[in-house]
């Protein structure tokens, strides 16, 4: 079954012939290279758009690796492009292959040839729409991103979300949800069959790929141990606050190797840098500002994070809260983790101060949205223990709690909206009720 993307395709659509770079972003093998490749190139030809008219190169297969190389890619574009009469379509896949190399015009440059150079010399062709993917955030940097003058026009990409794999699952429906938070959407596990195959997939690729890029890009050797370490601990500890500092203790308390909180830093940003995982920033809410620390960590895909525990930590609590960050991240929100302080006084008469947390806060335009994620609100006492955070902002904000089983959605005499997790997957509209 193909699975059509419209959420993607729409913006593609959207931005043909905009006389900008469509920068397709995301994982590998999330389906950026299938969603251009296939996807959008038939979209492209059921309007008349010939196929000679579309250049395609995939630069992480072998054929293609001399195009790494900036002013060989360069040449053999503009070689292809043999009408100034004819719209072509440039697809470039994986762009971040291509290497920096001297500039052979300039003598003692510090100034190195890049992608980004031959985009923008290919951008001035004006016959010429251009689309590149990458699998690496630096390709959005601030440096980047400024050398692209605001020219440059971002799709990210993301593994399946729960509405997709719900519409290709093929087995009890009832069963949908359960599997998508053990395996994930990445589109080759959706595919395959049965728990060998899938968790072998996942495994495989998250060693052979990802790791493995993430040491060669970053020419990490020595502490390669290190950088697995890491990724254990971050795995098990999905939706907890942490930061490098005390993740360099958890190293020392419980590995007994010691290790600096500014090489766990750069570890981490090489796992963001390879779109791994996010983090996401705590925002005060009662004095309206962000905390500097501590953060949480959540995997771009629960498979992969699964695959990395062996499939052995399958706490519903943390994989729930996960694929509710991803559903978000996918709709192009962006999230925030919350924190409402309060203070009271103890049994013994002192003032104290107490912190509660706000699982996701979305700020959409001059609206808010307070996100509470809960197994469940059974008791009178778990309802309380879940919604004393959302009750204490302050404010008239849209306050929704999400659980787990299948409910009629509903609101509480507060005005709080309890809806179950796979609608709220499956109905983006829902949290508007």
């Amino acid at each position: 079954m193909e699975i059509q993307r419209p959420r993607y395709m729409n913006q593609l659509i959207d931005k043909i012939d905009n006389g900008r770079v469509k920068i397709i972003t995301g994982i590998r093998r999330c389906g950026k290279s299938y969603l251009l490749f296939e996807l959008f190139k038939k979209y492209l030809l059921s309007t008349g758009v010939q196929r000679e008219q579309i250049i395609e190169l995939a630069l992480d297969e072998i054929r293609y690796m001399k195009y790494r190389d900036p002013l060989t890619l360069d040449e053999y574009i503009r070689q292809q492009i043999d009408s100034a009469s004819i719209k072509y379509y440039i697809f470039i896949d994986e762009i971040q292959f291509v290497e920096e190399v001297e500039n052979p015009y300039i003598k003692n440059s510090e100034n190195k040839i890049t992608f980004v150079d031959v985009v923008l010399g290919l951008m001035k062709i004006p016959n010429a729409d251009i689309y590149i993917t990458g699998s690496n955030s630096k390709m959005l940097s601030s440096d980047v991103l400024t050398q692209f003058r605001d020219r440059g026009d971002e799709i990210r990409v993301h593994p399946f979300s729960f509405s997709e794999f719900y519409s290709c699952y093929d087995n009890d429906k009832r069963f949908a949800l359960d599997e998508y938070c053990l395996y994930g959407g990445m589109p080759m596990a959706v595919k395959l069959k049965g728990h060998k195959e899938k968790s072998e997939y996942l495994k495989n690729v998250f060693t052979n790929t990802y790791i493995r890029d993430v040491i060669e890009r970053n020419s990490i050797v020595k502490e390669s141990a290190i950088l697995d370490d890491l990724l254990d601990i971050i795995s098990s500890s999905i939706g907890s606050l942490s930061n490098p500092t005390k993740l360099a203790n958890t190293f020392l308390s419980e590995r007994g190797i010691k290790i600096s909180q500014y090489t766990v830093n750069s570890y981490l940003e090489y796992f963001i840098d390879a779109f791994l995982i996010e983090k996401v920033r705590r925002f005060d809410v009662k004095g309206r500002k962000y905390i500097s620390s501590p953060y949480k960590y959540y995997f771009n895909d629960i498979g992969l994070r699964n695959a990395r525990l062996n499939f052995r930590q399958n706490e519903m609590s943390h994989i729930m809260e996960n694929v509710i960050y991803n559903e978000l991240r996918i709709r192009g929100l962006n999230v925030d983790v919350g924190m409402v302080g309060y203070n009271y006084k103890k049994e013994n008469g002192k003032n104290a101060r107490k912190n509660l947390e706000i699982d996701f806060i979305i700020n959409l335009g001059s609206n808010r949205y307070y996100i509470q994620s809960a197994l469940n609100v059974d008791s009178v006492e778990k309802r309380e223990q879940e919604t004393a955070s959302l009750k204490r902002t302050g404010d008239s904000f849209k306050k929704i709690v999400i659980v787990k089983d299948n409910i009629i959605p509903k609101h509480d005499e507060e005005g709080i909206l309890y809806i179950g997790i796979e609608q709220f997957l499956l109905d983006e509209k829902v949290i508007e009720m």
